[in-house]
């Protein structure tokens, strides 16, 4: 979504005629049933839609189920294990030579290892693949959240990359040989841009391969959130999982929070619906806002297994 439209419903009557489409035939099989979650299996073309702003002409389809993207059923694994014992591991960047400032990397990377779940938090120079692997083996981390950028591109795998600390990528293709399995990840957070969008050769993208490759749920975005909304949807989702303890109903009541207007920058605080953040100096410059509109929460997407 361009974000210059964040300002405008523009996107409301396509978002009503693909609710039309692809929902509203089945709804009533849905509400006789007593669904409150929906797997969406999607062929190419599909996969870039932000589903969970799909409207029914009342409500966002968000308000009504959870949501979750599979590149396939028998990829899935179907057990539910409760988060409440899990450890994370946080890293990211805050600085890059040929991609732009993320600031707020080291704010959202403490809250999630300080104030929602027990874990360790590695910035900028310990932002490495080796220490990446080095962690996994050292301890086991049942949440790995990757805070930096990433670059999609149509092609071949090896064109596409997640950015490490200095000139160091993980290409597409080289993400398979990080042994998600070995221990298992529950989850992979990836904090970055366009990371749940491929192509027919690169399927789901780095969230859609990292399940393929062991990773049991993957949460990702369709395109890019400025820094100051990836960090109030990460905030609200880490404090929503921390007390749900499932992962696409977390992301749920983390988009309802921000449609509903309960999060909002104010005098350089990030305003949530349980706590209020304050912003580093250099996300000041933001000024008072509020994050209610589909560009800021619509992106992001649980990919795998919703629990």
């Amino acid at each position: 979504m361009d974000p210059r439209v964040r300002h405008t419903n523009s996107y409301l009557k396509p978002a009503q005629q693909i609710y039309q489409w692809i929902v509203a035939p089945i709804e009533s099989e849905l509400e006789k049933q007593k669904v409150d979650t929906i797997l969406f299996c999607l062929g190419p073309g599909l996969r870039s839609l932000a589903l969970s702003a799909l409207h029914d002409g009342e409500k966002f389809l968000i308000e009504k189920y959870s949501i979750a993207l599979i590149p396939a059923f028998n990829m899935i694994e179907t057990e539910y294990n409760p988060s409440k014992n899990m450890q994370v591991l946080g890293m990211g960047a805050s600085e890059f030579i040929n991609h732009q400032s993320l600031p707020a990397v080291p704010t959202e990377l403490k809250q999630i290892t300080q104030e929602f779940f027990p874990g360790k938090a590695f910035i900028n120079q310990d932002f490495t693949v080796k220490n990446l692997q080095y962690q996994r083996q050292k301890q086991k981390f049942g949440i790995i959240h990757l805070a930096t950028h990433a670059e999609f591109k149509s092609g071949k795998p090896s064109n596409s990359y997640i950015q490490f600390w200095n000139q160091e990528k993980l290409n597409l293709d080289d993400i398979r040989n990080l042994k998600w399995h070995q221990p298992k990840v529950e989850l992979l957070v990836l904090s970055a841009c366009k990371t749940a969008v491929g192509d027919k050769q690169a399927e789901l993208g780095f969230a859609g391969l990292a399940v393929q490759a062991g990773v049991k749920s993957a949460l990702a975005s369709l395109w890019y959130v400025s820094d100051v909304g990836t960090l109030a949807l990460m905030n609200e989702f880490y404090q929503h999982f921390q007390k749900i303890s499932l992962k696409a109903e977390a992301l749920r009541q983390a988009q309802i929070a921000m449609l509903k207007g309960k999060v909002n920058l104010k005098k350089g605080e990030l305003h949530g619906s349980g706590s209020n953040v304050k912003l580093p100096q250099e996300l000041a410059k933001y000024g008072d806002e509020n994050l209610s509109h589909p560009y800021y929460w619509a992106a992001f997407t649980i990919i795998g297994n919703p629990w």
